[in-house]
């Protein structure tokens, strides 16, 4: 008797997991939503890193305040409080448009990490590419406010053995080189989907990403517009994340076939 139970425990849970994975179907008459991401408040000041303390101060100090100092800003904030890099993304869609993401490739130049947002599947894989004259030193978290971070690789990024040819003959050269790209697979444990990489040689070098569960998402420009097309008519919840804020925001909406609904997001200033 006992064992039937636990036969069918099995049974259920895995009906449960199937039914929550997002099945690819064609979609006709759908529609969409879109809308603008704002921040309203006093601007969050940057973090400040003192290059001094900080290994390649001369290279990456290019990029600098010209006292010795380089300023990350979390918020690319545009006219009229417009919030760039915002994820927004639809929740609940078990079956729509296909779920193929493009592949996810980030870059270090100018001892910077470029794009400082990604959007990706669990157990996509991640390049990163060192295109500086200078090594560097990936590490990945997966995060959660609950629980902590949990370390998710730890390794060098080679630049291109070339730099050091081009620096025999010329001095403080500025040239971009791809060196050996760094390929890993990002898999996020059950309930997490952030995850964040930073230089261990240069702490001012950040990545985010967000690990989502349909196609149906945007990521807001500069101008901190977002469209996402081809949803499936019903009521929904709609989602937004960014980087540097502790809360997600949400709202319901009513996707109407073949229109087009409005939805805008404001954040408070953290």
């Amino acid at each position: 008797m006992g064992m039937r139970v636990m036969v069918m425990v099995i049974i259920l849970m895995m009906c449960s997991s199937m039914g929550l994975a997002y099945e690819e179907s064609p979609v006709s008459n759908g529609g969409a939503i879109q809308g603008h991401v704002r921040i309203v408040g006093e601007p969050p000041r940057p973090m400040a890193f003192n290059l001094v303390t900080i290994p390649d101060a001369v290279y990456c100090g290019r990029i600098s305040t010209g006292t010795g100092w380089r300023i990350v800003e979390d918020f690319i904030i545009g006219p009229q409080g417009s919030l760039k890099d915002a994820v927004v993304m639809v929740k609940g869609i078990e079956k729509g448009k296909p779920f193929s993401l493009p592949k996810v490739k980030v870059e270090a130049i100018d001892c910077d990490f470029l794009p400082f947002v990604n959007v990706l599947r669990d157990q996509d894989e991640i390049t990163v590419i060192n295109m500086d004259p200078v090594e560097h030193d990936i590490q990945g978290y997966e995060t959660a406010r609950e629980r902590g971070a949990r370390v998710l690789f730890n390794r060098p990024l080679p630049m291109n053995p070339f730099h050091h040819v081009v620096g025999m003959f010329v001095k403080n050269v500025h040239t971009h080189l791809p060196g050996e790209p760094m390929v890993e697979q990002i898999h996020l444990r059950k309930g997490r989907n952030v995850f964040v990489m930073q230089c261990g040689f240069h702490p001012y070098m950040f990545s985010w990403g967000l690990v989502v569960e349909n196609p149906y998402y945007s990521i807001s420009k500069e101008d901190g517009a977002y469209e996402i097309q081809d949803i499936p008519a019903g009521e929904y919840e709609v989602g937004v994340w960014h980087p540097g804020t502790k809360t997600y925001l949400g709202k319901k909406v009513l996707v109407e076939v073949g229109k087009t609904s409005t939805l805008d997001f404001q954040y408070e200033a953290p």
